[in-house]
């Protein structure tokens, strides 16, 4: 009888303990979406329009779809609310150059490669914690393609492209501080 109550109270509290760790295990979870943003404080963020006051090229697409690009890294990845102005967070800033610049020259002296470049100047401001500000920090993004290309049908791809890197960068130096 002794053997088979101290079994029986084996097995009800390995059973309990795997229930436990199952619950736990259900009930932690963890959301890397890559900003470590204090709700409790930060609610909202604004953007200003970034223009293009590049003095090499003008491409008349390539401010949309940066300032599409930037607020839907925000909107897509933290809970804040977009307000037209004022936020808890400022965004604002200029595409600063847009350029392209031969890379490399063939045996025949004419350039084989191209590189494509683009520069963002940004500034922020977290209302909530001001050591986070930045005040005129640059981003860069470069694609290199073959200048036997013509760029007009190789831009809206290395444009698209350049703009993914620089939201990345502009998003790990503002919210993603960890």
């Amino acid at each position: 009888m002794g053997l088979i109550n101290r079994i029986k109270k084996k097995a009800v509290v390995c059973f309990s303990a795997a229930v436990l760790c199952v619950l736990t295990a259900c009930t932690i979870s963890y959301k890397f979406n890559g900003s470590s943003i204090n709700y409790d404080k930060v609610k909202t963020i604004s953007f200003d329009n970034f223009p293009n006051r590049s003095a090499a090229f003008v491409w008349g697409p390539m401010e949309s779809m940066f300032n599409t690009a930037l607020q839907d890294k925000y909107m897509q990845q933290t809970r804040l609310r977009q307000v037209r102005q004022n936020g808890d967070l400022q965004l604002s800033g200029e595409i600063t150059n847009y350029d392209a610049y031969n890379k490399g020259v063939g045996s025949d002296g004419y350039s084989t490669m191209a590189e494509l470049r683009m520069t963002v100047n940004v500034r922020f401001v977290n209302n909530s914690n001001h050591a986070e500000d930045i005040t005129d920090q640059q981003f860069s993004a470069s694609r290199e393609y073959n200048s036997s290309q013509q760029l007009s049908s190789v831009q809206e791809e290395l444009v698209t492209q350049m703009i993914d890197e620089i939201v990345e960068q502009i998003f790990n130096a503002t919210v993603a501080n960890w």
